[in-house]
């Protein structure tokens, strides 16, 4: 009997040598990372309002929004490089080391916002610095999923990894969640001109300690055994594995391009704009949004289960097949009236099918790549779909807000692509990481 936890590598894989962490160390210390991306992502559009009077000229308040949120698409800019730089790291020097380095580039980005003079101290020097914080928190949020879902992968039982998986999204999705519900009790608890002069710091100076935090938990993780059992390889090896693998990097693209904009909108976007074009009261779309994200939450250990049995592209297809069939119905749906339950049943539905795609995708695109360019392969074109596809949705749905129909065809486009992607892709459930070389 053994005197160590249950690890992380043991459990139905006696094959994988027995280090002593945790399953819950190592769900934990991969999870609360990428917790903090999200909040990050959600706190600064929660509180973009506030943050524009205090990082450029208020005597224009419509071009110090615009300014605020077009920094906020800097964040998506530096994805790619940071994608690259991060998934460097992490398959030269491992996983754990750019884990950590992830987190504390993103808990300094924090800190920087939390504690800037504004405008009317320094002038321009304060939008400058709010520029520096969204690049240091770009580079790290597009580094720390690409290592998190490589970590965990490399981590999980051949035979489970799809249901190990899914934490990625669950806590994803609860940081997500903390973000929106600390918006709400702040607004609550304080007056328009204490968020505005202090209270908006608030968020920023909490995702800070939430990185030590973050950074303390991963310090004292093991690094995975693929990595460790894998041969050392130098840089040119590691650049040169990336271009022979650019076939797979182009399918990531392909296969991400309508999930993204699919997840952002009706995760993010339809409560929103329900909420400003179609009559749904600020309770209705914030209630709805909330039930949404937790109906899928639930349904991603599940489909984490279904994809260790069935198959990866089975899921995915589900996902993205589902969605663009779904996609008119259920936005009609909405339309037809403001009750919340509309909203409540359409976002459920659709998260619900987008989970089965999002709650395997660490395992399904780690298995895509071998083992030395494992992170820096994925993470690359990951990071490119994101910024071009995620990072442009909320653009191009306004451009077109006068033609909603040309942006829903424009989405099921990018979701047949997907779909068409995948069917390209070998079938990769339960296979061993550990003997997959560049």
């Amino acid at each position: 009997m053994s005197d160590g936890p249950i690890t992380a590598t043991s459990v139905d894989n006696p094959t994988h040598l027995v280090k002593n962490q945790s399953v819950v160390k190592t769900l934990a210390g991969t999870g609360i990372g990428n917790a903090l991306e999200w909040y990050d992502w959600n706190v600064y559009a929660s509180f973009a309002v506030f943050i524009s009077t205090q990082f450029f000229d208020s005597s224009d308040k419509t071009s110090a929004f615009l300014s605020t949120m077009a920094i906020f698409a800097v964040g998506f800019v530096a994805r790619p490089v940071g994608g690259a730089f991060f998934g460097w790291l992490a398959d030269k020097i491992g996983r754990k080391h750019s884990l950590a380095f992830a987190v504390i580039f993103a808990s300094v980005g924090s800190l920087i916002i939390a504690l800037s003079p504004t405008y009317n101290q320094i002038g321009a020097w304060a939008s400058v610095l709010l520029v520096i914080a969204r690049l240091i928190q770009g580079l790290a949020h597009g580094g720390e999923l690409p290592a998190a879902q490589t970590y965990l992968s490399e981590m999980a039982p051949d035979n489970r990894r799809g249901l190990w998986a899914s934490a990625i999204y669950i806590t994803g999705t609860a940081g997500m969640i903390l973000g929106l519900l600390l918006g709400v009790i702040l607004r609550d608890i304080l007056s328009d001109h204490a968020l505005e002069t202090w209270g908006w710091r608030i968020p920023f100076a909490l995702g800070a300690v939430l990185g030590l935090i973050a950074l303390w938990i991963r310090s004292s993780m093991h690094e995975t055994e693929v990595f460790d059992q894998d041969e050392e390889i130098t840089e040119h090896h590691l650049w040169r594995g990336v271009l022979q693998n650019w076939r797979t990097g182009i399918k990531v693209i392909g296969m991400t391009c309508g999930l993204t904009v699919a997840y952002y909108i009706w995760s993010v976007s339809t409560a929103a704009v329900a909420e400003k074009n179609l009559g749904y009261s600020t309770n209705a779309a914030f209630g709805a949004s909330l039930i949404g994200n937790i109906v899928f939450c639930l349904s991603l250990p599940l489909w984490g289960i279904f994809s260790d049995k069935f198959g990866r592209k089975t899921n995915m297809l589900v996902a993205l097949i589902g969605v663009a069939v779904l996609y008119v119905p259920l936005n009609e749906f909405v339309r037809g009236g403001n009750e919340m339950w509309r909203l409540v049943v359409a976002i459920s539905v659709m998260l619900i099918l987008l989970g089965a795609y999002l709650g395997i995708a660490p395992a399904a695109y780690a298995e895509l790549f071998p083992t030395k360019v494992r992170a820096t392969g994925f993470g690359i074109p990951y990071a490119i779909a994101i910024a071009l596809f995620g990072g442009t949705a909320p653009y191009i749905m306004s451009a077109w807000a006068e033609t909603p129909n040309r942006f829903v065809i424009y989405v099921i486009i990018l979701l047949v692509i997907s779909a068409l992607t995948v069917l390209t892709l070998p079938e990769t459930k339960g296979k061993d990481l550990h003997h997959e070389r560049v």
